[in-house]
């Protein structure tokens, strides 16, 4: 599963002190950001693999691709997806939810094959 996060202008709007940006990782947006990480992390059935963040090279609001960040994760059904991206409903910043400052979209599909991992040893050395 990959959550693709993107935040909007009403977040690039807010008095600089209150996005977390430029204040040491402090402010009500950020607060409310690390909030959904957590939350989503501790969802039933979820692992977080990995994220990324493309806020130094990627500057202004995201309303689709290129995100601003991304989470990679394992995630049961599809049930729990709907769950993680209404996190952003439900997490209060201020006197709005999330949403107002972000937008969630999740990317869902089935594995590749991994060839890799039904190859013999032998297959896999140099030659």
């Amino acid at each position: 599963m990959l959550f693709c996060i993107g935040v909007n202008q009403n977040f690039f709007d807010l008095p600089t002190g209150q996005t977390g940006m430029t204040t040491g990782q402090d402010g009500m947006a950020w607060e409310g950001f690390i909030t959904m990480l957590t939350e989503l992390s501790q969802l039933p059935g979820v692992t977080v693999l990995g994220t990324i963040d493309d806020d130094q090279s990627v500057v202004g609001p995201a309303y689709t691709w290129p995100w601003t960040c991304y989470i990679l994760a394992e995630v049961p059904d599809h049930q729990t997806v709907a769950a993680a991206c209404n996190l952003l409903r439900t997490i209060q910043v201020g006197e709005s939810g999330l949403w107002r400052y972000m937008k969630i979209e999740a990317r869902v599909g089935r594995p590749l094959p991994e060839p890799w991992t039904n190859a013999s040893a032998s297959e896999k050395k140099p030659s």
